[in-house]
């Protein structure tokens, strides 16, 4: 059973199932044992984060400090800077 154990906010993460399937994600909270919510700036922006079970997720190791402080603090941010964040992580051109 996938648990949010070893997880992140900030975490980089791609959706393996889904509609979404491929397209990059950062954790923007952590819902339970089972879910989180992810945001990626275009698709899914910071007032409406897709939640997603960690089963249908391939977790990276990179954890985005500056969007977790930023998370932690409650620090306003906007979805341009999430898709500048990402930029090196996609794969589409």
């Amino acid at each position: 059973m996938d648990t949010t154990f070893g997880l992140s906010v900030g975490q980089v993460v791609m959706s393996k199932a889904g509609r979404d399937k491929g397209r990059i994600f950062l954790i923007l909270d952590i819902i339970d044992d089972s879910y989180v919510s992810i945001v990626d700036g275009k698709y899914r922006k910071l007032e409406n984060p897709k939640r997603k079970k960690i089963k249908h997720l391939i977790v990276y190791k990179d954890v985005i400090e500056e969007f977790k402080e930023k998370v932690e603090k409650g620090i306003d941010m906007n979805d341009a800077f999430v898709r500048r964040i990402l930029e090196p992580y996609r794969k589409d051109f």
